[in-house]
């Protein structure tokens, strides 16, 4: 059974976990090289709550973040690294400039960023703390990067 869900099938999942008394965590992010920071992050967040969703950026939003050169891995594969992780119940790639519409549509029970975040910097914090979720920071300190990696590599 895939783990790659689109949007609606994502909020169905997560209506359905609710009904069943689970509680539900979003992390997202571009995951492009996937590392040791990344795994860590997506276990931590996992920690936090029944089940995660993992939301992807698009090849496309994934340019307008990173610039050009990026990402390195397609967009397909990167959501299928992540299917591949024991730690996460669903995948969907989205293609907004930030994940505030996939939060808009699963309202999850926590919102979880990475350590380059703060629980007082989370930019969505406002909108998901509006309908009772809070947020959250996993994983290690940022000491492994996509971009590090894409440097020692020569891209």
């Amino acid at each position: 059974m895939t783990k790659r869900v689109t949007l609606e099938q994502a909020q169905a999942l997560s209506a359905r976990w609710r009904s069943e008394g689970l509680t539900v965590a979003l992390a997202n992010g571009v995951f492009d090289l996937l590392h040791v920071g990344h795994v860590r992050y997506l276990q931590g967040a996992r920690a936090l709550a029944d089940r995660l969703i993992v939301a992807v950026n698009s090849d496309a939003s994934t340019r307008a973040l990173k610039g050009p050169n990026r990402p390195v891995i397609p967009q397909g594969e990167r959501a299928e690294l992540l299917e591949a992780l024991a730690c996460t119940d669903a995948v969907l790639i989205f293609s907004d400039a930030d994940v505030r519409g996939v939060l808009r549509a699963l309202k999850p029970h926590v919102h979880v960023k990475g350590t380059d975040y703060t629980p007082e910097s989370i930019p969505e914090r406002a909108e998901v703390e509006a309908w009772g979720g809070r947020v959250a920071v996993a994983g290690d300190p940022k000491d492994h990067s996509t971009s590090e990696l894409a440097k020692k590599l020569g891209r």
